[in-house]
């Protein structure tokens, strides 16, 4: 038996990977002053409907009736589940709010490098502020925390756009209100289409591609001047290129627009947000009218990326080393004494160290092969000089001689010396 295709198992390898990467995006949200908060996973499928996603979103939904005969959708993005939330309880929360999420979503689309059907991820959403600083707020969050995982310009590009030049176009070309949502499909799936696919999907809108691309190699942005002012004194314009060419498949979007794109890996766009001013206040019926700025980023094609970056590989090999599941491995010389090698276990562990030692009975060198194997950075030696006790230090194999009731002492100065060699 294998998982169904696009989901996962996760072996204990593979969840210290997504650890690794949740830490880091918890991280930078709170350095920016968002508070998490989560809803359920499983939502009415009317949400999805009324909010107005655009109709890739609907198509992928994993929807059914439930046994209460309610139609129902596992959650294919959070930003609806957001809204929905807000629009309950928006007047409780001093504005702007800054909220963000880490949770599971579902979409039923075709599986490939960095595209599951099942995902973990990021989003983090400020809400009751229309000015180019909060946008700039939220897109300076996303550059911080793709630095943080050790990745630079060379790695990744934030593409910068705005949805309301596009508003401006398809009324000069004529394009009906009820058809812009597929016309900017069409425009978000240019880069990815032949040309003559593209040619065949504008003909009804009697609209050349080249006229698009026209469009989108010379229109000037002048809305987006004071966001990439803010970027400018923030030191971030290196990493945004205005572009035209970015719309986003989602409908709800209503100002800037952007993504985050990967520049040696040949993968999709690894993140994407853009302003949604309306979507609290159609879901409200008007009672919630706030505007709202976010981004997501998913687990699958960011942990691709940091494959393919070694600066970014070479930090998470040395995060996920620091953060091995033992610290401190007993070594049991001599089974008489294996009651106090338990007693110093549970002491050590009581003081917050992680530690292990063999179950039963083994012999001395499989036990320090033991200790290698779990990432142990030391390893202790009870024997038959209790109360004395030998550290061996396994990177350079340094041994010292303690008493056990000095041992917890000697662990945090070695700890705070080892910290000061890594920075």
């Amino acid at each position: 038996m294998k998982p169904l295709p696009g989901f996962r198992d996760l072996f204990p390898e593979d969840f210290a990977r997504r650890n690794y990467m949740v830490g880091k995006w918890r991280e930078a949200a709170r350095r920016y002053g968002f508070v998490e908060f989560d809803g359920p996973t499983l939502e009415s499928a009317e949400l999805y409907r009324k909010k107005n996603s655009g109709g890739e979103i609907l198509g992928q939904l994993y929807e059914f009736i439930d046994k209460g005969e309610r139609a129902v959708a596992l959650r294919p993005e959070v930003t609806p589940t957001l809204a929905r939330m807000i629009t309950a309880r928006h007047r409780d929360f001093p504005k702007p709010m800054r909220w963000f999420n880490v949770g599971t979503c579902f979409r039923y689309e075709r599986q490939q490098r960095g595209r599951l059907r099942e995902f973990l991820q990021f989003n983090c959403d400020l809400v009751g502020d229309a000015s180019p600083a909060a946008d700039a707020e939220v897109i300076s969050l996303l550059i911080d925390l793709l630095r943080s995982f050790g990745l630079g310009p060379e790695d990744f590009a934030i593409r910068l756009s705005d949805r309301a030049a596009w508003h401006d176009f398809m009324t000069l070309h004529g394009v009906e209100k009820e058809k812009a949502g597929e016309f900017l499909t069409i425009v978000d799936r240019m880069e990815k289409m032949p040309p003559e696919k593209t040619e065949e999907l504008l003909a009804p809108f009697g609209i050349a591609s080249a006229t698009l691309q026209e469009f989108i190699a010379h229109a000037e942005i002048p809305a987006l001047a004071p966001l990439l002012a803010d970027l400018e004194a923030r030191g971030l314009r290196e990493y945004v290129r205005p572009d035209l060419g970015v719309v986003r498949g989602l409908a709800y979007y209503t100002g800037v627009v952007f993504e985050a794109f990967a520049l040696r890996a040949g993968l999709r766009a690894i993140a994407g947000g853009g302003r949604y001013d309306r979507l609290l206040a159609d879901l409200s019926d008007g009672s919630a009218d706030l505007p709202a700025v976010g981004f997501g980023i998913g687990d699958a094609v960011l942990l691709e990326l940091l494959n393919e970056c070694p600066t970014a590989k070479a930090q998470e090999v040395a995060a996920l080393k620091a953060d091995a599941p033992v610290q401190i491995y007993l070594v049991i010389a001599d089974q008489t004494h294996r009651s106090n090698a338990l007693f110093l276990a549970q002491q050590l562990r009581g003081e917050g160290w992680r530690v292990g030692f063999p179950l039963a009975q083994e012999k001395v060198g499989k036990q320090f092969g033991s200790a290698e194997s779990l990432g142990a950075s030391h390893a202790i030696v009870v024997g038959a000089e209790w109360p004395e006790v030998k550290v061996k230090r396994l990177s350079d194999r340094m041994e010292q001689e303690l008493d056990h009731a000095t041992l917890a002492v000697w662990l945090s100065e070695e700890e705070g010396r080892n910290l000061k060699l890594e920075t």
